[in-house]
């Protein structure tokens, strides 16, 4: 090969070598930016982590949800409106045909930790509150439930403050979805006052052989002569309630076999009007109650019976109030359920004068959700003489959630 060939061969080295090194050089700068623009998206995406673990944080204290393990803070309601179409069968008296938003209510609660807990209720009744000197107004606002409860051991809590009375069906489970009819039934607004809450101190224990049993000293009933001792009238719903005579309840249940429960509940109270009339005295109250769930078909039954001293409520014959229901209902599917109740009871029921009211309900509900229920019932009354009598037809939607 001679000189110039090898000058050729030199020149064409030295150009790929420079070829190489702009190259080289090209890539080391593009792989610096590429290295910083990492370094940037790293930081970026740490400060989102960062913020992401925050929010996560925040929704975890202050989620609304029930779900275990979830939030400390709860927040449940339910709510129910009415329309109810009634002719009254005494002649004197008015037909009732209206529309009712019957209950709104709101269930906050918290938990300071996983055995010492807050629950409350607040409830406004009928839609509207105003503010009457004479109390006239439409509606109420009610504080039903406020209390903490402790578990103390195993199968065991207290808890003190404003809290539903251990007694009959409805009276702690009274949500629109988990009953049958429009209204509640009579028996268990009238002779066992539903809703009925106090405010006091409760213990309950649960044993292993599926009996579980509650005592409570609370604030007790303060009826008058001018209601005849109706038992109904005398709820002080924790609103400077007198408590010259505290009341003392005890509830026994059992529910050993799958879908059935017994219960039983005794209370006393030294004196029913909280020593503002001479002439009445202490009031005992026996309630019992079974509950039967079989496939489709469920049964509810409860009998209820006040005793009450004095000459007071004797002179009236409210020194027996006395009440019972039997509810057979077949579910037809997860959808649809109809159900016949009849009902007793009577507020004077000492005395020889028929004072006794009778009332067949039956009807139909509709679960569109399993927490939203629409229902539809007729009712047929039986009053005693005199007194309003009212038959016809409820119809209503309600929820909880």
């Amino acid at each position: 090969m001679n000189n110039l060939g090898v000058d050729n061969v030199y020149k064409q080295l030295g150009l790929i070598a420079m070829g190489l090194t702009a190259s080289t050089a090209s890539f080391a700068a593009d792989n610096a930016q590429l290295q910083k623009e990492i370094e940037q998206l790293k930081a970026e995406n740490k400060l989102i982590m960062e913020r992401l673990d925050a929010t996560t944080e925040m929704v975890e204290k202050k989620s609304t949800s029930n779900a275990a393990g979830g939030s400390k803070v709860h927040i449940s309601g339910y709510g129910e409106l009415h329309y109810n179409n009634w002719d009254n069968q005494n002649p004197t008296g008015s037909d009732k045909e209206e529309f009712d938003f019957h209950r709104f209510v709101l269930e906050f609660g918290y938990d300071f930790t996983d055995s010492v807990r807050f629950r409350s209720e607040v409830e406004i009744e009928h839609a509207l509150v105003e503010d009457t000197d004479d109390g006239s107004g439409p509606g109420e606002l009610e504080l039903e439930q406020a209390y903490v409860e402790f578990d103390i051991a195993d199968n065991q809590s207290v808890k003190g403050g404003l809290f539903l009375v251990p007694v009959g069906i409805l009276n702690e489970t009274h949500e629109p979805p988990t009953f049958y009819g429009v209204e509640r039934n009579p028996v268990e607004s009238n002779i066992v006052p539903s809703t009925w809450w106090e405010a006091g101190a409760a213990y309950t224990v649960r044993f292993a052989n599926a009996v579980s049993l509650d005592l409570a000293a609370h604030s007790g009933l303060n009826t008058s002569s001018g209601s005849n001792y109706a038992v109904r009238s005398g709820r002080q719903k924790g609103a400077k309630a007198q408590a010259n005579d505290l009341a003392y309840t005890a509830r026994l249940k059992w529910s050993g076999i799958p879908g059935l429960e017994l219960a039983g509940t005794l209370q006393h109270q030294s004196d029913i009007t909280q020593n503002n009339d001479a002439t009445a005295g202490a009031a005992t109250l026996i309630e019992v109650h079974a509950v039967w769930q079989k496939g489709p078909f469920n049964l509810r039954a409860l009998y209820a019976t006040w005793d009450l001293d004095g000459t007071g409520p004797a002179a009236v014959g409210a020194d027996e109030q006395t009440g019972w229901y039997i509810e057979p209902a077949f579910r037809i599917n997860p959808k649809w359920g109809v159900f016949a109740r009849y009902n007793t009871w009577d507020n004077q029921a000492g005395n020889g004068v028929d004072s006794e009211y009778s009332q067949i309900d039956a009807g139909i509900n509709y679960w569109p959700h399993p927490d939203v229920v629409i229902k539809f019932d007729v009712q047929d009354q039986d009053a005693p003489a005199g007194n309003d009598e009212f038959d016809g037809f409820n119809l209503g939607i309600g929820y909880r959630f």
